[in-house]
């Protein structure tokens, strides 16, 4: 009799549908997703002959797509409770460090854009080393960096060339190679798609992987979340950290590199001020600034946004100079969504854990 009761028993319904709007509301990108729908749709009943084709997507996943590599990396050391306001410049001085040698020095492309990354990786360590062993915050370290590279760019640049343009790096030794790699284009039913679309998606996976299939990823969010919590339970705290900055590091270089092969040069003033950029698409793609919370694909939600809202300003034939203003709302917005939805899915935690107790 025991064994039929249990058997016929049905689970309480409260519950089930307490789980599943839980399950909805507890992932950052949720309202990152629901945005880019908006948008999209906004600007494809504007633009129906030109956004929503095949050539339109290819048209904003382009600047979507270095940006979202980027906005990846940033959006993983937010989560780590901590931010980087030296990656916009660091894209510049690892391009002008690779096109310095290819043109200047006369080295192969390649070794040169090794040397490159050893920079970066460096720079992030030093970056790391002194936030974890000087207390200081984040944001004034990074932004001593910030000024410290953004004066070395033009400088040296100066210095080397009387101007502050690195030009012919497409005659240095390796650059086919290095624009096939880094920037090219593939055609898909008959649309040309860049491949740093390909780079973008596949380090998206990656970082996807590691917070949430990883011991890694969970010392990420712990980390970020309450840090002597986690360096009571023996997580390696200044280690995590500092990876975390050489990750941005390694992602700058990445674009820098990109941005050289695709441009065939590279100018001091690149990525000045882009480094806001990548912070407001891993915002709007649900990372809290308070850090422990957010996720790579929502970041790369957030990229996408920006890469709809440039492109389709232009089919719209809007204004190019309220693209900025855009941005500020999406960002307000995005705060404002980020918080209800961790609002709604601690309220409904709550109410499926009394549904639980009364089925009981």
């Amino acid at each position: 009799m025991a064994s039929q009761n249990v058997s016929t028993a049905k689970p309480d319904e409260r519950v089930a549908d307490v789980g599943i709007v839980r399950d909805i509301f507890r992932r950052p990108e949720v309202g990152a997703f629901l945005g880019a729908a908006v948008i999209f749709l906004f600007f494809a009943f504007i633009r129906p002959d030109q956004f929503p084709t095949l050539h339109g997507i290819a048209r904003f996943l382009d600047p979507a797509s270095t940006l979202g590599i980027m906005a990846v990396a940033v959006a993983m050391l937010m989560i780590g409770g901590e931010f980087d306001l030296s990656t916009g410049v660091m894209t510049g001085t690892t391009g002008l460090i690779a096109g310095l040698l290819a043109t200047q020095a006369g080295w192969n492309l390649w070794p040169a854009i090794l040397v490159a990354l050893l920079f970066a990786l460096i720079i992030g360590y030093i970056n790391g080393w002194l936030v974890v062993t000087t207390g200081l915050p984040s944001f004034i370290v990074t932004l001593a960096t910030f000024f410290i590279l953004r004066g070395a760019n033009v400088g040296v640049t100066q210095l080397l060339t009387n101007q502050v343009r690195v030009s012919g790096i497409d005659d240095a030794a390796g650059f086919e190679l290095a624009r096939k790699v880094f920037s090219t284009e593939i055609t898909l039913f008959g649309v040309d798609f860049r491949t740093s679309i390909f780079w973008w998606v596949a380090l998206t996976a990656l970082a996807s992987w590691i917070l949430l299939r990883t011991k890694y990823g969970s010392w990420i969010f712990a980390v970020g979340g309450e840090v002597e919590a986690a360096r009571k339970v023996g997580v390696p705290v200044k280690k995590v950290k500092i990876a975390l900055f050489m990750g941005t590091a390694v992602a700058a270089w990445l674009v820098g590199i990109m941005s050289d092969v695709r441009l065939r040069s590279a100018v001091a003033s690149q990525g000045i001020g882009q480094e806001f950029v990548y912070i407001i698409s891993a915002v709007i793609g649900g990372c809290l600034l308070t850090g422990g919370y957010g996720s790579a694909v929502g970041a790369s939600i957030g990229a996408i946004i920006f890469g709809m809202a440039r492109v389709g300003i232009v089919y719209a034939g809007w204004d190019t100079d309220w693209f900025y203003s855009f941005l500020g709302i999406m960002l307000l917005v995005a705060v404002l969504v980020n918080d209800y939805t961790r609002r709604k899915a601690e309220e409904v935690s709550v109410a499926a854990a009394k549904a639980r107790t009364e089925g009981e």
